[in-house]
């Protein structure tokens, strides 16, 4: 049976059952008459109910394509404003105050903290007369070795012009290229318990060559170039390529420790443990000479410019390929493919 509500309940039941009754002494034409109009009223009120549910579903869908629509008018306009007419980071208060520089976060080509918008915001707070310092507000785990030379040589290329001191402020964390960064500026600034150091280089990967034959699946790469699959996972890594790999990752770290001897100087102490990977408090670091004193960006805005007054030189991020960005991030996690654009690591 069926069990549609527009033909079928007590209401339209009754009204049924009245019409195939009919009325005491009707003819049998009387009686199909008021069969008929009693079915076409039961036909009227289930189109009536089909185009009522037709115009809802219709206004439900004018109203998520009106909200699409919107998302994206302000996606674009948003882009368009930030290309065209935002002029944040390149304006000059006339007032004195500290240019910051954010490097917050993974050092990578395809994150916020990458080399390009480090770099433009570095020379937008050079150039800004008003600016008393550049400062570049740190708070990373360090990252690309490559990004993070490059922000350190633009510090270094600016840092020889001596215009203006460039100070480096750590918060929680100035660690591997992040205090490589950091080593180019003329001073840096901890708070106490921040976490600076760890100069090192990091190669890290799996080896599933027991497993995949465990599991009985055979895995077929072919290569030209005799080496050119020596970090694959699924293949044992003997002692020759071992060896090689190792001397990339010394030759890099000898790279590192070059690097910050010649930002430090003779402001670095003699204990061979600076250069071993390890991580040390804000305060230990002053007394290895990581650090030249301990302080916040507040007690360095009033020390050089007397007061709390800073602009943020570095470049706004795009809204949509923020969005993007973030959406492509979270589709690699959850598919278990996000690789970094190197397997070294500072």
């Amino acid at each position: 049976m069926s069990d549609d509500r527009w033909t079928e309940g007590p209401e339209v039941a009754a009204d049924k059952k009245d019409a195939m009754a009919g009325a005491p002494g009707d003819s049998a034409e009387a009686l199909r008459e008021r069969q008929r109009l009693a079915q076409m009223e039961m036909m009227d009120r289930w189109i009536g109910g089909v185009l009522t549910e037709q115009r809802r579903t219709r206004r439900w869908k004018l109203f998520f394509r009106l909200m699409l629509l919107t998302v994206v008018l302000v996606t674009l306009f948003t882009s368009v404003y930030n290309l065209f007419w935002d002029t944040s980071g390149t304006a000059m208060p006339a007032q004195r105050h500290l240019g910051i520089v954010e490097v917050n976060g993974v050092i990578a080509s395809d994150s916020p903290a990458n080399a390009e918008r480090i770099i433009k915001g570095l020379n937008r707070a050079w150039d800004s007369e008003s600016a008393a310092a550049v400062v570049l507000h740190i708070n990373s785990p360090g990252g690309s070795p490559v990004q993070s030379q490059r922000i350190y040589a633009e510090i270094m290329r600016l840092r020889e012009q001596g215009d203006k001191p460039i100070i480096a402020v750590i918060e929680d964390l100035g660690a591997s290229g992040a205090y490589y960064i950091a080593a180019a500026a003329d001073e840096i600034v901890a708070s106490p318990v921040s976490l600076v150091g760890s100069i090192g280089v990091i190669y890290a990967g799996f080896g599933f060559e027991e497993a995949i034959e465990r599991i009985g699946v055979e895995r077929r790469v072919l290569t030209a170039g005799e080496n050119k699959a020596f970090l694959d996972p699924f293949q044992p890594m003997d002692e020759a390529s071992e060896d090689f790999w190792q001397s990339v990752l010394n030759q890099t770290h000898r790279q590192f420790v070059d690097d910050v001897r010649a930002g430090r100087g003779e402001r670095l102490s003699d204990s061979p443990d600076i250069f071993s990977g390890l991580i040390w408090s804000g305060e230990q670091s002053v007394a290895l000479g990581l650090v030249d004193q301990l302080g916040s960006l507040e007690q360095v805005a009033r020390a050089q410019v007397g007061g709390a007054h800073w602009e943020d030189y570095t470049p706004n991020l795009d809204p949509f390929e923020r969005l993007t960005r973030r959406f492509t991030q979270v589709v690699a996690e959850v598919l278990g493919v996000e690789t970094p654009n190197t397997p070294l690591r500072f």
